[in-house]
């Protein structure tokens, strides 16, 4: 969007509301700070912008962590609240406000929400049938059951849906059900709940999709998410199950005791009770903002894994209600750590303060920037590499700058700057700020990388500059102080712009350099402007490079962090604090008829379509170089390069299966709870595809 800086636009921002169960890591940073970078920019251009947040407070997991602690769920609410807000404060995310869900604010709007719904006929009460813990004494939500899968048969899998062939279903369905609460064996028992009709909600969804807030014809979601939305909508809109049974931390259901809001439906509603909250604090019209007919403009932040609520739930709910709908839900991938799925054991499952003590911030918000654009891929954290660019780029190019020419101005004339430049340096800073509107233009449509590579450019321009002009050498020269001069004071101006383009991205590097510079906090139209007869301050410090040993320290650090919260601390959200309880007794012979061999993957691919299977073709040994095709529910922990040639244990004899992909003609055994906390079994070195396990 190009809009001249006269134009102020009235924006709203949020990223999505982190759980409060647990510690925020390097994962869930990605959000965070391609969000504060892209407000961070609207408000260097003049723009009314506000960003909120909050954390997401409320469900089975927050009761039952603050059960296991001994503490109210408030109190553990509480306690986190401060922890994820001093995380985030510490990587400069500003936020304008950071709330609460569980707040007076929240339950008006929530239950409002719901009222207004329900009136429109859009809630219907069914009588549906659960699992109940008899132990605990409570309804057990999909996550809190594990069991055999009825399709594949794949143990340990969770009730909504199978990690190991892909299958969804009702945990009803599930085998040989556990508790995964109390171990004890959940009953069948019945129970009132009330359904959102999403279903009647599809052609409003539908034309959102395609002309946006107001029919104003902006798409409101990245070309891959639209098609996402064009499976779901193929496949069939389910009915929404918007209520829980007590025991719950959430809202009561003012005309249904013992009926609880289900925290899906009152944590988006976050978004408002957040801003309402802010609105109250600062004399601001919320109703402007949020009404059907707003002008404003809503902007939200998620994840791939959340854009059903985000893209169906959401937009349908508020436009039902009576509320505006986003303007934009800008979805991001996940975050990998050297290539692979973020590790406990290799070190590389890293919290946000783990990486504080023995890292600065900006070095990572600066590795993320220029990784980070505007379609929904996962971004890869490379340990090695990110020494090196931060090292090579920040501290060889852009700072390099500064101390280049600084001492010259400082020693040589009592730290002003000359009042004119030769045709060179006016050259140089033309072409610079010529680039002001395409940064501008990266920032605006979040293609972070392409604009750091633009900087970057520019300063390898910078430096080019200062290595023909060789101000070491002028300074030796008689009667060149003019030539000193002027050059030095080209580089501080090329650096005072390198700064401003680098504000959002590193906000607290630029406060530094103000204070250097000598200059009140520039925005976005100075970049017009230039430096001339102004007096600097003298030049300290601004950066140290990495060290290799640092991030060595991080992953050592962030494998005994990791050890001891397992062994001293309850689950984190969606983990059960125990393993499954073991099955029955089977003889011998049951187990004799599974035929188990060492298999080499050969290929492993991803399948258009499916969300959690990789297709992989494995070698066990058979005549003629035969191989299987097996569809295995691991993509949400490998990928397939990180897969081909290594060996692993499959079911040989299991019938093929047919799918919707292709037949699939076993199935490799792994381990773990599920999503990316999964293992493939793997063979010690010495064995050979086609080898019995015994």
């Amino acid at each position: 969007m190009n809009q001249s800086e006269q134009n102020t636009r009235k924006i709203l921002v949020t990223s999505a509301l982190p759980y409060a169960n647990g510690s925020i890591h390097l994962g869930h940073l990605v959000e965070y700070i391609q969000t504060d970078i892209w407000v961070r920019f609207h408000k260097m251009r003049g723009h009314e912008c506000y960003y909120v947040c909050a954390d997401d407070t409320h469900g089975t997991p927050i009761m039952l962590r603050a059960q296991q602690e001994g503490i109210t769920p408030e109190a553990l609410i509480e306690r986190v609240h401060e922890e994820h807000l001093k995380d985030f404060t510490d990587f400069n995310i500003r936020f304008d406000n950071y709330y609460s869900t569980n707040s007076e604010e929240n339950k008006e709007l929530a239950l409002g929400i719901y009222s207004r719904l329900k009136k429109k006929g859009l809630i219907e009460a069914r009588t549906i049938e659960q699992f109940y813990d008899p132990d605990k004494e409570m309804f057990l939500p999909d996550r809190f059951i594990k069991g055999e899968c009825p399709k594949c048969h794949a143990q340990d899998q969770y009730g909504d849906g199978c990690e190991s062939c892909g299958t969804t279903y009702s945990p009803t369905d599930l085998i040989n059900p556990v508790s995964a609460v109390s171990g004890a064996t959940p009953i069948k028992k019945e129970s009132e709940h009330y359904f959102f009709k999403l279903d009647q909600c599809e052609d409003f969804l539908k034309q959102w999709m395609q002309t946006g807030h107001k029919g104003n014809n902006s798409a409101p979601l990245q070309v891959e998410s639209s098609n996402k939305l064009e499976e779901w909508f193929e496949s069939g809109l389910r009915d929404w199950d918007i209520s829980r049974d007590a025991p719950y931390f959430g809202f009561e259901i003012p005309d249904a005791p013992g009926k609880y809001l289900y925290v899906w439906l009152d944590a988006p509603v976050g978004y408002m009770s957040s801003f309402k909250n802010y609105c109250t604090q600062h004399n601001i019209d919320f109703d402007k903002w949020w009404n059907t007919d707003s002008e404003t403009e809503l902007y939200h932040f998620i994840g791939k894994d959340i854009l059903y609520f985000h893209a169906l739930f959401w937009p349908a709910t508020l436009h039902f209600a009576d509320y505006r709908t986003p303007s934009k839900v800008c979805v991001h991938g996940f975050l990998t750590v050297n290539g692979k799925k973020m590790s406990k054991s290799r070190g590389t499952f890293i919290t946000a303060r783990s990486y504080l003590d023995h890292l600065e911030p900006e070095y990572l918000r600066y590795y993320y920037a220029a990784k980070l654009n505007e379609r929904v891929e996962d971004i890869d954290l490379n340990l090695e590499d990110f020494v090196l660019r931060v090292n090579s780029n920040l501290i060889g190019k852009y700072i390099n700058i500064a101390s280049r020419s600084a001492g010259f101005i400082t020693k040589r004339f009592d730290g002003k700057l000359a009042d004119q430049l030769d045709s060179d340096g006016k050259n140089l800073l033309d072409e610079i700020q010529g680039k002001t509107g395409d940064i501008a233009s990266l920032y605006e449509n979040r293609q972070f990388s392409e604009a750091i590579k633009l900087i970057m450019s520019l300063a390898d321009l910078a430096n080019e500059y200062i290595n023909d002009i060789k101000p070491w050498e002028i300074a030796k020269q008689e009667g060149q102080e003019e030539k000193l001069h002027q050059s030095c004071t080209t580089n501080i101006n090329v650096f005072r712009l390198l700064t401003l383009y680098l504000k959002p991205v590193m906000p607290e590097l630029t406060e530094k350099v103000e204070a250097f510079l000598n200059i009140e906090p520039i925005q976005w139209s100075d970049s017009s402007q230039l430096l001339l007869g102004h007096t600097i301050n003298k030049y300290k410090h601004l950066a140290k490079r990495i060290e290799a040993e640092q991030v060595t320290a991080m992953v050592d650090k962030s494998k005994e962090t990791l050890q001891a919260k397992e062994e001293h601390s309850p689950a984190r959200h969606g983990e059960a604090q125990q393993h499954p309880a073991i099955a029955d007794t089977i003889e011998f012979e049951d187990f004799a008829k599974i035929d188990l061999r060492i298999a080499k993957i050969v290929k492993a691919t991803h399948v258009d379509g499916a969300d959690k299977l990789l297709q992989l073709t494995l070698d066990i040994g058979e005549p003629e170089g035969k191989t299987r095709n097996v569809f295995a529910g691991i993509k949400s922990a490998y990928q397939p390069e990180d897969l081909e040639g290594k060996l692993t244990v499959m079911v040989a004899n299991l019938t093929p299966r047919k799918m919707r992909f292709g037949v699939s003609e076993g199935m490799v055994l792994a381990a773990g709870p599920g999503s990316k906390d999964l293992w493939i079994l793997q063979p010690d070195e010495g064995a050979q595809p086609g080898m019995k396990v015994k």
